[in-house]
């Protein structure tokens, strides 16, 4: 693996395997076989955003890799009265032994990394979302074994947000079939549906969920795009994931969410609480899993 994970770019498809196995491990050996890879080390969670499930399971998974996390307000750090990123880099990197960031601005986390010695973890910016996606991935390969071309995902809603980018790094990465069920307003990104035949934008949300396995769907409005509620709510109302579009995939088919959720808004809470349809809280149980493998593997 690279020194940093900021995107899944930063990952091979034999760095995905191995932070798979490993999580997978460490999932079935959690409280009965130590592993403490991080014993004696600090590692520094910046947060500019707030947040429940990155918050809560960074802080434990360091703690459970024999760690120490050490929460920063970014608002109540200097950076957030006008000293540099790289300045900022250059003087954790002589307290920490890994970084990790959840803000807004995917280039600040660039620079970040690109300054510090120490590894850096993107955990959100308003461009990416890595730890979430690869719990999802774990996710799909314990219900189906594998995450290749013979999986289908649908996305429903912002085709642009960092859920439904990073959703496209995966799908390169894993050649898993991606359709991205967006309004033209917020169509994917060009240079991540360029020359990926495995990943399509449809306007139609119901031919978006033919054959699907696994419908995926965020919040319409975003951490910092709240001027835009009323334009938002509007224009991915019909892409809201439903028991009609269920009718269209697999029998089988599963829902997944990064959560928070909004039930009656991207989710109908017919689809949320389905306890044969639902796997969100596995899903969010595996960001745990995932993240101490990244971790333990960066910062070993």
């Amino acid at each position: 693996m690279k020194k940093d994970l900021l995107t899944l770019r930063d990952l091979t498809s034999d760095d995905l395997q191995t932070i798979f196995e490993l999580a997978s491990k460490l999932k079935a050996e959690r409280g009965r076989v130590p592993f403490t890879p991080l014993a004696g080390k600090s590692v520094g969670l910046i947060f500019a955003k707030s947040s429940t499930r990155t918050r809560v399971s960074f802080e434990v998974g360091v703690g459970e890799l024999g760690g120490r996390p050490l929460y920063l307000d970014q608002a109540r750090m200097q950076v957030g009265r006008g000293e540099t990123v790289a300045d900022t880099a250059n003087v954790l990197s002589r307290y920490l032994h890994g970084i990790v960031i959840r803000t807004f601005a995917h280039a600040d986390v660039a620079e970040l990394a690109r300054v510090a010695t120490i590894p850096v973890i993107n955990a959100l910016t308003d461009e990416y979302h890595p730890c979430q996606i690869l719990a999802d991935l774990l996710t799909i390969r314990e219900y189906s074994g594998r995450v290749d071309k013979s999986i289908r995902m649908a996305f429903y809603g912002d085709g642009r947000s960092n859920i439904a980018n990073s959703l496209m790094l995966a799908a390169r990465l894993t050649g898993m079939e991606l359709v991205i069920a967006a309004p033209k307003e917020e169509r994917p990104r060009e240079e991540l549906l360029d020359g990926c035949p495995n990943i399509h934008w449809e306007l139609d949300p119901i031919k978006a969920a033919e054959g699907v396995d696994y419908f995926y769907t965020d919040v319409w409005v975003s951490m910092g795009f709240e001027d835009e509620k009323e334009r938002r709510m509007q224009i991915f109302r019909p892409y809201q994931v439903n028991e009609k579009l269920f009718e269209h995939a697999r029998p089988e088919a599963k829902f997944l969410h990064c959560l928070p959720a909004h039930r009656g808004e991207e989710v109908s809470a017919g689809v949320m609480d389905d306890p044969k349809r639902s796997i969100v809280f596995d899903e969010a149980e595996n960001r745990l899993h995932v993240q101490k493998a990244v971790m333990a593997l960066l910062m070993k």
